[in-house]
């Protein structure tokens, strides 16, 4: 009985760390830092304003909100390696392929994430006055926290069916195949 509850409470963080995750970077996408050429007559220079730096915050909270979420279903599941082993049959080979699918997805998130929150940074925090003719106010290219959010829902999804595999795979007992006692072919030698 106190496995359900374990399982069940595991199950309700994996779903809200992961929808919040989505929530900022839905929001960082949103919130995406754009430029505009501002000239400074007094100075003779031309440079970008951009605007507020808010999505930087957000796509790093939806990072830092997945890797919570990877890590306490690593946490539990001793990352597959550690713990008793896993019974042989249909539910390891599931776990085992959802345990590499949800890494993966969750590498590309992470990845989308973190790198959407560096350039926007890098776009509103360090760039300085441009002495330039042609000047363009580079801005983070739309869809980079679009696609974080998407494998952050992959990932969920993945990690709730890993977690529901690996348990099914811990807790089912194996099953035992038949064993012969005599062989149908002869092994004797010819005396």
């Amino acid at each position: 009985m106190g496995e359900a509850r374990g399982n069940s409470l595991v199950y309700l963080l994996l779903i809200v760390l992961g929808l919040v995750a989505f929530g900022f970077a839905i929001a960082a996408e949103r919130r995406r830092s754009t430029g505009k050429i501002f000239e400074d007559e007094r100075m003779n220079a031309t440079y970008c304003v951009y605007n507020s730096d808010v999505a930087t915050g957000y796509g790093v909270g939806g990072f830092l909100f997945l890797l919570t979420s990877e890590s306490l279903l690593m946490g539990v599941t001793k990352c597959m390696c550690f713990g008793r082993p896993l019974n042989p049959g249909e539910h390891r080979a599931w776990s085992i392929i959802y345990f590499v699918s949800s890494w993966v997805t969750f590498l590309v998130a992470e990845a989308c994430l973190i790198a959407g929150a560096t350039k926007n940074a890098y776009h509103t925090k360090y760039r300085g006055v441009i002495y330039a003719q042609n000047v363009s106010c580079e801005a983070l290219r739309k869809g980079v926290f679009i696609a974080g959010a998407v494998f952050v829902v992959v990932s969920m999804i993945l990690n709730i069916y890993y977690y529901m595999y690996f348990t099914k795979a811990i807790t089912t007992p194996p099953s035992h195949k038949a064993k012969r006692t005599s062989s149908d072919i002869g092994m004797a030698g010819y005396a």
